[in-house]
Formats: C-alpha cells, sequence, structure tokens
C-alpha cells in the first residue's frame, strides 16, 4: 500500500498551533481512496486506522513539517511505523527547488485551487470555526485533496524525471 499525506494546521508552531486536517491518499494496485481527517477526527486511533505499518508513505517536507508535527501533536511517529520517503529532496536532486506549488508548475502539474497557500489553509479553517462557513471547509478540503493527489503524480513524474547534468 502506498499512502501519500499532507497535514494542514492553524500555523508552523506544534507549540501552539494545531492540525486541522490530515490528508491520505491511500493507493494499491487495484484501488485509490482519500481519507481526510478533520478536526475532531484528527485522533491518534483515526491515523493508525488509515495507516498500516509498513505502508510506504510519501510526503513533500514531510520529513520536517508534517511528520514531526503529528509526533508532537498527536503522538504518532510515522518515521518509525513506514518507509517514508520525502518527495522534496528527489526533486532536489532533479534542481527542481521551491515549494511544492512551484514544483508542480514546473512539472506542468494541474491544480483547481491555484493561488491558494498555507496561509489561506489557515485563514479557510478559522472561517470555518468561526463563522461556520461550509464552502470555505470545502474549498481547504478541496486544496488538501490536491495536496495528496499531486503527490502522486509528483512521484510518477520523478520516476522518468531526467538530472540536469
Amino acid at each position: 500500500m502506498d499512502a501519500y499525506l499532507d497535514i494542514e494546521t492553524t500555523g508552523l508552531s506544534c507549540q501552539y498551533s494545531y492540525i486541522t486536517v490530515i490528508g491520505i491518499y491511500l493507493v494499491n494496485d487495484f484501488n485509490s481512496e482519500l481519507v481526510q481527517l478533520v478536526g475532531n477526527d484528527v485522533t491518534a486511533d483515526n491515523l493508525m486506522q488509515s495507516i498500516d505499518r509498513g505502508t510506504n508513505l510519501y510526503t513533500y517536507n514531510g520529513s520536517r513539517f508534517d511528520l514531526p508535527f503529528i509526533n508532537q501533536t498527536i503522538g504518532i511517529n510515522l518515521e518509525e511505523m513506514t518507509v517514508h520517503r520525502d518527495l522534496m529532496y528527489d526533486c532536489w536532486r532533479c534542481n527542481l527547488r521551491g515549494g511544492f506549488k512551484a514544483v508542480e508548475q514546473k512539472l506542468g502539474i494541474a491544480r483547481e485551487s491555484v493561488g491558494i497557500t498555507g496561509w489561506d489553509a489557515v485563514l479557510l479553517w478559522n472561517r470555518y470555526i468561526k463563522y461556520g462557513d461550509l464552502e470555505a471547509l470545502h474549498t481547504l478540503l478541496k486544496y488538501n485533496e490536491e495536496d495528496v493527489v499531486n503527490l502522486k503524480i509528483l512521484r510518477e513524474r520523478l520516476k522518468d524525471f531526467q538530472v540536469p547534468d
């Protein structure tokens, strides 16, 4: 099983912020499934039900952000229980630098939520929590979905990418 993971948070510090969404795109030879843990559903038990021990886990900058944030806030060390590969470092080896959205653009990976950033994800969550804005939540979840689905596309594109001389 391959799992592509991305989180949305209320900020960059796991001491002062919390996870709002954990998106996981699960793929095997026959099926794919999107799992999104949202708000109060972001728990250790729910995450453990979604990702099996030994799963091949793919992230972008997950070694430095997503996985430590998950470990610090809900106490699950995904690096110990999965085979983790941070695609950001594969991109760097191919001279593809910048954030995930910049790499997507360089490789022609399409996205409906063009222009939405991580900061926008914080604002969308705040609109949902403060005003009950379901459209803001829908936009946030679509943004997260595109992140995890596009991680799979990025991994496939990197297989055939030629490292420049």
